[in-house]
């Protein structure tokens, strides 16, 4: 059964924008969709703002009807309790947050979070109904020592333990090496390595879940280079940092399929 997988064009803000700023990013980047037309849902759009803009954008979202997902950038293990600084799951539903980012090498690096963190998270995004955007990847030691798929399918394989086979996911591949450095990967070596977390998906959670699950690549993406990733048979879209901050760029990898025949 072959599912057609809606492309994802996810945008992490990172630590950038307040809440007003946030407002006349949306509005922008929303104009700028609306006046190329780009509303026949060929493409899914979210967005990624701090804890903070949530609110703002969720209203903002609501009352303009505006087409983007919100997604929040990451979440407690924890559902409530005595974890200062933490954001509960339930938090961000009642947001209406459709996506969370989780395991993001900025947290694996910056805040410790182990493969078990990871999945720990996972289950609580699920717990919620948020679906988890996983993210895996490489260092450039790793690419070196273990090659560009060991590590990510490891880190995969752990994530996914004890998550239904119904769980609606997304996979994110980001090699750290290529993250902020300009240097992407290859559409070639996007594509080997988002093939093999499918087959990870496959062996974890069935065939069916594979077939319908977004495997997206995120590292030094652009709107000049989204289109060569997009015509890989396993890449369904983008996790995409600093370009997502930038509205014209941003629309532009959004428009992908309009701008460069794909």
């Amino acid at each position: 059964m072959v599912v057609n997988r809606t492309p994802l064009i996810a945008g992490n803000w990172k630590m950038n924008l307040d809440h007003l700023q946030a407002v006349a990013f949306v509005q922008k980047l929303h104009w700028s969709l609306k006046d190329a037309k780009h509303d026949d849902g060929s493409v899914e759009v979210a967005v990624f703002p701090p804890f903070t803009d949530l609110r703002t954008v969720q209203t903002l979202i609501d009352a303009d009807k505006i087409p983007f997902a919100l997604g929040a950038q990451d979440l407690s293990a924890h559902d409530s309790g005595a974890y200062t600084g933490e954001i509960s799951g339930s938090f961000l539903s009642k947001l209406d947050c459709t996506f969370v980012i989780i395991g993001h090498s900025e947290r694996r690096q910056y805040h410790a979070e182990t493969d078990e963190i990871v999945a720990a998270k996972v289950q609580a995004a699920i717990r919620h109904g948020i679906s988890p955007v996983i993210c895996v990847g490489e260092t450039s030691d790793d690419l070196e020592k273990f090659g560009a798929s060991a590590v990510p399918v490891g880190q995969l394989q752990i994530a996914l333990e004890g998550v239904p086979a119904d769980a609606e996911i997304v996979v994110a591949y980001e090699p750290v090496w290529a993250i902020g450095s300009g240097q992407a990967a290859t559409p070639e070596q996007a594509q080997d390595v988002c093939a093999k977390l499918r087959e990870v998906i496959a062996d974890k959670l069935g065939p069916e879940a594979a077939e319908r699950t977004r495997v997206l690549y995120g590292g030094s993406v652009k709107s000049s280079n989204i289109a060569s990733f997009m015509r890989e048979p396993d890449v369904d879209g983008a996790l995409v940092g600093g370009a997502s901050l930038v509205v014209d760029e941003f629309a532009a990898i959004i428009r992908y399929q309009k701008h460069v025949g794909v």
